[in-house]
């Protein structure tokens, strides 16, 4: 990589693993990133020993004159100015994600869907590690890591486990060996525009693959099943009960999660040994499960990731319990069928904190489940009166779906199931979750408060002992927090300090 000169827009986590990783291989580096260099103050200070030429404030066409290729960081557009005119130019647009699949020494086990992917990476690569298949196993990628930060270390007797979202995925043509789709419902319309290009950039993880490569789709959720037949390799799936129309993968056979492979069925482990709360959740145990079993992970490694792992923060996370009230943090719920996900997760009454950035996904689904389940709203942010006016339309004027899918996209987008999210230990006991429908004496009460601070102060104050106190977004972070962890944590900080 000497000889080329490469340009890398957004200096974010990504960014910084680009310019240091490219930079060391004597690469000519340009980086440019809107904010200025004040904000960038820390990125810039871990890169300080290369010799790399910034930009800041801007994206000018100057960044061009020269360049081999064009890496995009996961918050930059694809339809930009400069990404536009380096596509006229012939400059090819990559991202880190595509540089480390090029690169890696070892098998990648890649996972990506609309919601439950995080936690199904974390799993996943939990299991590897207590395989004795690998020698090391390295979990990155959206979640936490760029693992082209990890490059150097890595070995061909290792495991990798990657996240990949749509934005990623959006310009790539390299594919894992195995490559694992969850779940596709309506998401990030916001940033691709249509459900169809969303679906695009979802099934192009299976477009590099070979015949000697393995896909694991989940067969209970139409989206994902209906790409079955761009499947390049073998086709494995899971499913929440025994399914005929795959050989290899895992489904849940009379409360015991079974994992079927060449023929032969083991048991893994019962579904009550699942630590984290949710039906959703036992979805996610089953694809990790699937994913590691086309990995080669053990079934004795599986059953012992599956009983330690208790999950990750802001993921159905209990903050406290004061005064009969228990406080929920599930700040990682950024769609509303997220949000359903976690409704279902309780029999309580709910007191629900929403709000945010919304990301134009339809609302009509979780409105008609909160008029049955919630007891009080608390609405806040820059969605706030958007999500009123849905949450007061009758139940036959709702509108969940998206106009401008195809058939069978709309059907992926009109087909709200059990959100496939992730979860997190919440040191609850035995809740029927996703299993039971509770009904209250409802429509709920709908407040505007002026601020999330404002909006957990108003919970406070309504909520009554037996009750729970949910917050479960359905909106982005981008309004008012740098991602939805930093709104978690706020929260989690604003509960703690109540009386």
């Amino acid at each position: 990589m000497f000889d080329k000169t490469v340009v890398i827009l957004g200096l974010g986590r990504q960014g910084v693993a680009l310019a240091r990783f490219m930079s060391a291989r004597g690469a000519r580096v340009r980086v440019s990133d809107l904010r200025t260099e004040d904000q960038l103050s820390d990125a810039l200070a871990s890169l300080q020993r290369f010799p790399i030429e910034y930009t800041f404030g801007e994206h000018p066409s100057s960044l061009l004159q020269g360049a081999d290729v064009i890496y995009l960081s996961g918050g930059v557009p694809t339809d930009m100015l400069l990404a536009r005119t380096a596509r006229k130019r012939g400059i090819p647009l990559s991202n880190d994600s595509q540089l480390f699949l090029e690169s890696s020494p070892c098998p990648v086990v890649g996972i990506t869907g609309s919601a439950g992917k995080t936690t199904t990476t974390a799993l996943v690569g939990l299991m590897g590690k207590r395989s004795k298949r690998y020698r090391k196993v390295w979990v990155g990628g959206n979640i936490g890591n760029p693992l082209l930060s990890d490059l150097d270390n890595m070995e061909r007797s290792d495991l990798a486990a990657m996240e990949l979202s749509s934005f990623q995925l959006e310009i790539m043509t390299a594919s894992p060996q195995v490559a694992g789709i969850l779940n596709i419902s309506a998401n990030h319309l916001d940033r691709h525009g249509t459900m169809s290009a969303y679906v695009t950039c979802k099934s192009r993880i299976l477009n590099g693959q070979s015949k000697g490569n393995r896909t694991v789709l989940g067969c209970d959720d139409p989206g994902a099943w209906s790409l079955r037949s761009r499947v390049i390799g073998d086709c494995w799936g899971f499913s929440t009960s025994p399914h005929p129309a795959f050989d290899n993968g895992c489904y849940l056979s009379d409360e015991w999660i079974t994992i079927r492979k060449n023929s032969v069925e083991d048991v893994v482990v019962r579904k009550s040994d699942i630590n984290i709360p949710g039906q959703h959740n036992v979805l996610n145990v089953l694809a990790a499960c699937a994913l590691a079993g086309a990995a080669d992970v053990e079934v004795a490694a599986m059953r012992q990731a599956i009983r330690e792992f208790e999950g990750l923060p802001h993921r159905i996370e209990l903050v406290r319990e004061n005064m009969g009230v228990r406080w929920i943090n599930d700040s990682v719920a950024t769609a509303p069928e997220r949000t359903l996900a976690a409704i279902s997760s309780f029999s309580e009454p709910i007191v629900l904190l929403l709000g945010g950035r919304d990301k134009h996904l339809p609302w009509g689904k979780l409105a008609k489940v909160v008029k049955r389940r919630v007891k009080y709203v608390i609405l806040f942010g820059e969605a706030a009166e958007l999500i009123e006016r849905n949450l007061v339309k009758p139940n036959d004027q709702q509108d969940i779906s998206v106009a401008d899918a195809s058939a069978d996209e709309a059907a992926i987008s009109t087909t709200f199931q059990m959100d496939k999210g992730p979860g997190v230990k919440s040191g609850y006991e035995g809740s029927p979750v996703g299993e039971t429908e509770i009904s209250g004496p409802y429509p709920p009460t709908i407040v505007i408060s002026d601020g999330l601070d404002d909006a957990v102060q108003l919970a406070s104050q309504v909520a009554q002992h037996g009750d729970l106190v949910l917050f479960s977004p359905g909106c982005t972070s981008f309004d008012e927090f740098r991602d939805f962890a930093e709104r978690g944590e706020t929260f989690c900080e604003l509960v703690r300090g109540l009386p």
